[in-house]
């Protein structure tokens, strides 16, 4: 079977340097095995991503050399390729998912949930405590009068584990590490762990190359796949691009962005400094994505979170 790769930025904001390494590395994945790439735009949460930030990151990709088989402006036999267009086929699955007798109403606000006692995660974030897991239909017709719900989905006390193409085996006890998860929020909005699986499945993705931020969704996602009868991919994670001062890269961060960074330098010098900070460019030298197939290799790849230098960029 031919690899098939997929990058799928979500459209917030300009690209950052982050994003380009995960662009980058799933790009090297796929062509390096001579596979297919398919961009999908994952903009679920129109208000935040309107189409001309869509738009400005297919550009800025093409600016890159990153090119794509399938996706906007080159179709394919699995679009739309914008999130925002499949709402259809995520509400099949949810349809799916609910005849099992999977899902249920969640009434709890981000307030009550963030205050439960619950415990949480390494991330920070809590375990859902199943506060509405067992609301009688009384209860819940009596709670829909003043609050639209969510949607959560009921997960066993089973432990998913796989083997990640580099940071290795995962395990995770659904119940207990993030209990009943989000398939659609109470504006209608579907999660981002139904529909990424959903989609990747529709599109015949077989590899997944994503930050070590997701590696924790693996688990959630392999159970979906499992419920829905749908061919998993394999899932590679890479480490984390740092600012200088240690802290996360995101959209908020200028001097990150590609916006800035265009100004400054050329396609060649940005894929150059990423590749020598990701460990296969011997040199911060400018490179071509094209340029860098001979030299990348997964084993090469650090598994620590990897800090910008000052001054790099």
């Amino acid at each position: 079977m031919q690899t098939a790769g997929r990058f799928a930025p979500s459209p917030s904001g300009r690209i950052h340097l982050g994003n380009i390494l995960c662009c980058l590395l799933a790009w090297l994945s796929a062509r390096q095995q001579g596979g297919r790439v398919v961009l999908r735009i994952e903009d679920l949460d129109t208000a935040r991503c309107p189409r001309r930030y869509a738009d400005q990151m297919v550009e800025d990709l093409q600016w890159l050399g990153l090119d794509w088989d399938e996706g906007p402006g080159a179709g394919g036999p699995s679009g739309p390729y914008y999130q925002s267009q499949r709402t259809p086929l995520y509400q099949a699955a949810l349809e799916k998912l609910a005849a099992m007798g999977l899902v249920y109403p969640c009434f709890c606000t981000r307030a009550e949930l963030h205050a439960a006692s619950a415990p949480h995660r390494g991330d920070g974030q809590a375990v859902y405590a199943g506060t509405c897991r067992d609301l009688t239909a009384e209860q819940i017709a009596e709670k829909a009068k003043s609050r639209p719900p969510a949607l959560r989905l009921r997960v066993p006390g089973e432990t998913w584990g796989f083997t990640d193409g580099h940071m290795g085996p995962y395990r995770e006890n659904l119940a207990r590490d993030c209990g009943d998860f989000l398939l659609r929020r109470s504006d209608g909005m579907f999660a981002y762990q139904l529909a990424v699986v959903v989609d990747d499945a529709a599109m015949g993705v077989t590899e997944v190359v994503r930050g070590a931020d997701l590696l924790d969704s693996t688990p959630r996602q392999l159970y979906l796949y499992d419920l829905l009868g749908l061919p998993a991919p394999s899932f590679i994670h890479f480490p984390l691009l740092l600012a200088p001062d240690g802290r996360r890269l995101s959209k908020r961060d200028a001097d990150a962005g590609l916006d800035t960074l265009r100004d400054r330098a050329t396609a060649a010098e940005i894929l150059g400094k990423l590749a020598y900070l990701a460990g296969f460019n011997p040199s911060a030298a400018p490179r071509t994505a094209e340029g860098l197939l001979a030299d990348f290799a997964w084993d090469k790849v650090p598994r620590a979170d990897l800090r910008i230098p000052e001054g790099l960029f």
